[in-house]
């Protein structure tokens, strides 16, 4: 038999990073909270809750989180259709967990979350991951959801094909001059700095790629979001690559250059879902691929799509 009073408490804390936090949630004392996690602990043989500051789920808490998201969603519908099963009691309200890529969030994902959220009752709590790594989300049950460039489809999840965030590889006009002078080559490009978002980004790489069919070693700053990397771009910092609907308006007014004119990189997207929660997750499901079919680059879908 489950014991929904401890599931609650281990994601609540989780949800909120402490037990303090977690038993004004819950109306309960902190210690109430500890000892309903620690029997369940117990019980099961395993950690669920990594105390420290904030604290974090562990991989089998994360499971036991995902599990008490379900059971809120179905709660919830439940207490619409039979609102006298709620008694005095104020419902909590159900917070669902998705992920995706920082570039999807900085131009067109919000949008989308924006438009759920004014028509559902349920909260969001949106991590961020690179598009390569977001599936990984998925297959360890830390989210319900996820927008992710994996083109299969992760076990137990369906799949959507959403378009294709197109970037263009850009720099200031000072830069270019300065570093491109000769044209854009493999040599001129071991020398001038790039800009990467963090160490899974590959975007830089995937275009020199693209353009000269080989890897290349170059020099770079990190810098880690996305508006930063456009500003960074225009102050002549460095090169790099940047989404489309960030840059269109810099390239038209000159304050930004291609550096090979027409070569852009597009990342086909895919929305994965839980299956489990795919049919109570239907509205953000909805209001995900009509944004992205509006602002993404489209192509006809695969066969297997």
């Amino acid at each position: 038999m489950m014991d929904y009073p401890a599931l609650r408490a281990v994601a609540t804390v989780v949800q909120t990073g402490s037990f303090e936090k977690a038993a004004r949630v819950l109306n309960v004392t902190p210690s109430a909270v500890s000892q309903r996690i620690k029997q369940l602990e117990e019980r099961l043989g395993v950690v669920l809750v990594v105390r420290g500051n904030p604290c974090v789920a562990t991989a089998k808490g994360e499971l036991l989180c995902r599990h008490v998201e379900h059971v809120g969603m179905l709660e919830s519908e439940l207490y619409r259709s039979l609102p006298a099963l709620a008694g005095q009691e104020t419902p909590q309200k159900v917070t669902i967990h998705v992920a995706t890529n920082a570039d999807s969030l900085g131009t067109w994902f919000l949008k989308a979350v924006a438009r759920f959220s004014g028509q559902s009752a349920y909260l969001l709590n949106i991590a961020v991951d690179d598009q390569d790594h977001t599936a990984e989300w998925l297959q360890r049950g830390r989210v319900l959801a996820a927008v992710t460039s994996l083109d299969k489809p992760v076990a137990g999840c369906r799949r959507i094909f959403l378009g294709a965030l197109r970037y263009h590889a850009t720099a200031s006009p000072d830069f270019f001059a300065r570093h491109f002078a000769q044209g854009v080559t493999p040599e001129s490009l071991a020398h001038a700095p790039a800009l990467t978002f963090n160490q899974k980004d590959r975007l830089q790489a995937q275009w020199i790629g693209q353009a000269f069919g080989e890897e290349l070693s170059h020099p770079t700053h990190w810098l880690p979001s996305t508006q930063a990397f456009v500003k960074a771009c225009r102050s002549g910092m460095g090169w790099g690559l940047n989404p489309a609907q960030l840059v269109k308006d810099d390239l038209k007014s000159g304050r930004l250059v291609e550096l090979i004119p027409g070569l852009g990189l597009d990342v086909r997207l895919y929305w994965q879902v839980n299956r489990l929660a795919a049919e109570r997750l239907e509205g953000l499901t909805k209001e995900i691929v009509a944004t992205a079919r509006r602002d993404l680059a489209q192509e006809a879908p695969r066969e297997d799509e």
